[in-house]
Formats: C-alpha cells, sequence, structure tokens
C-alpha cells in the first residue's frame, strides 16, 4: 500500500526536526563539557579558587612587663651575695606597696661566679735578647673576688602606675632594666574577634568574585591563617626629663596594640 506523498513529506519534515533538536542538544553537551574542562579543570578533579581576607582589632595595653637584674662584685661571694639581698628586697617591698601581686613577680635567673686575675702578659726587648725570646715565666689566675647576679620581671597590671614604678626602681639601684613591654593580658578573645573579621572579608570577596566570573561556590576545601601578632603604635614620646634640680617622672605613654589576622580559604567551584 503506497503511502500518499503528503504523508511521505510531513514523516521526513518530523523526522529532519527531531534530527537538528538532537544535533542542537549534543552541541550544547559538548560545548558545556568543554567549557567546564577549560574553565574548572579537567573532569573528576574539583576546579578551586582561593581567596585571602585581613582583619584587625585595636585595644589599650592593660599589662606593663619590666625586667631587671641587680648585681654586685665584691672581695667575697658572702658580700656580693649581700649587697643584691638587701637591693632586691627594697624594690620588693616597693612593688608590693605599689600593688604589684606576689604572682606577678618572678625570679628568671640567679648566679653566683668567680673573678680571676689576668696574668700580666710578657714583652721583650729584641736587641737586647739578640732575637732569641725565653718562655714567659709561669704565671696563675687566682680568684680575686665574686659576681653575683639576679634577674627580676615584674607584671604591672595597673599599667598607669608604671611610670612610678620604674623610677621608685631606678631610685634604689639596679644594674640593667628592659622595658616595660605593653601587652595586653588576654589576647585570644582579640584575636578570634580579628580572625572572624577576616574570614568576613575573605568571604565577601569570594561571593564578588564567583558572580564576575559566572561561577557557582561550593564547600571549603582548604583553609589558612597567618600567625596573629600584635602591633604596638605609641602616641607619644617614650620618655621625657624635664629641667630643674629634680628630674621630672619617666615618661610611659602606653599607646594601642593592634592584633591582626590573614587568612586564605580555598572554594570548589562550578
Amino acid at each position: 500500500m503506497d503511502v500518499p506523498e503528503a504523508n511521505k513529506k510531513g514523516l521526513f519534515t518530523s523526522l529532519f526536526v527531531l534530527l537538528c533538536i538532537l544535533c542542537a542538544y549534543f552541541a550544547i553537551k559538548a560545548l558545556s563539557e568543554i567549557k567546564q574542562y577549560t574553565l574548572l579543570g579537567a573532569s573528576g578533579i574539583p576546579a578551586t579558587i582561593s581567596f585571602t581576607g585581613h582583619g584587625e582589632v585595636k585595644a589599650i595595653p592593660d599589662i606593663a612587663t619590666v625586667n631587671f637584674s641587680v648585681e654586685s662584685s665584691k672581695s667575697t661571694q658572702a658580700t656580693a651575695s649581700a649587697e643584691v639581698n638587701v637591693k632586691t628586697k627594697k624594690i620588693l617591698d616597693l612593688l608590693k606597696s605599689s600593688g604589684v601581686l606576689e604572682k606577678d613577680i618572678k625570679t628568671e635567673n640567679y648566679s653566683s661566679y668567680p673573678k680571676y686575675s689576668n696574668p700580666s702578659p710578657c714583652y721583650y726587648d729584641y736587641e737586647r735578647v739578640g732575637g732569641i725570646l725565653p718562655p714567659c715565666p709561669a704565671t696563675e689566675s687566682k680568684i680575686i673576688g665574686y659576681t653575683v647576679s639576679q634577674s627580676v620581671s615584674v607584671k604591672i597590671r595597673k599599667v598607669d602606675d608604671a611610670s612610678k614604678i620604674v623610677d621608685g626602681i631606678n631610685t634604689i639601684g639596679v644594674s640593667n632594666m628592659y622595658g616595660p613591654n605593653f601587652t595586653i593580658d588576654n589576647e585570644d578573645s582579640l584575636k578570634a574577634e580579628a580572625r572572624k573579621k577576616a574570614i568576613d572579608d575573605a568571604q565577601m570577596k569570594a561571593k564578588l568574585l564567583a558572580k564576575d566570573l559566572g561561577v557557582r561556590l561550593e564547600k571549603i576545601s582548604g583553609f589558612n591563617e597567618d600567625g596573629s601578632y600584635p602591633i604596638y603604635y605609641a602616641k607619644d614620646s617614650l620618655m621625657g626629663r624635664g629641667g630643674g634640680e629634680e628630674p621630672a617622672p619617666t615618661q610611659l605613654p602606653k599607646g594601642e596594640n593592634t592584633i591582626t589576622s590573614d587568612v586564605t580559604i580555598t572554594y570548589e567551584i562550578r
């Protein structure tokens, strides 16, 4: 039975349209695969993109740390030790009367060692000895005294009293003093706050760039944080002295500390 010519034309037209639809479908799918391969990486290997973020928190220091040492050199160990003990006790009494807690006063080092005499070098007149050098006479080093030293660190929680305490220690007399170093007693909460700001900064950048690139952010595949550290900014000069018979009190502006955090977040993208 012959199929009418009109039906044949309709069948061919339908097949042609179906073939065009299939070709368009596979072409779009192929282009999508090529785009995914070239833009997002090889098939089976998730593509990633990383973003950095920075955060910082400023705070006024609430701790001042001072380190000092008392040293004495005498002919005997007992007299050297006695002088160190007397000065150290005066300083400890000053600290306690200034409200410094006993737990915040710590001996970092205590040492006692002998001092030896240095043998005199021997010199010769080459012309008088005829160019032949006789051996130097035998000499021995002898103990001529002792040096005793004690190093102490002090944590001052009332930072406004740091200047008065430093001046008091200097009045009693020490061999060396370092500080004060102004820090924050509990930096963990500030570090956490700075880290949160850094993460928010990185996530904001990620959303904006993902939109510009036309990709979708998937799960986080990596996270890294650089070390957080305090930065000290002084607001005035460190020390000042006035004229007159007595020096003006030592000026120790505490300024402010900045706690920073830098993070890197890596996302899988599609």
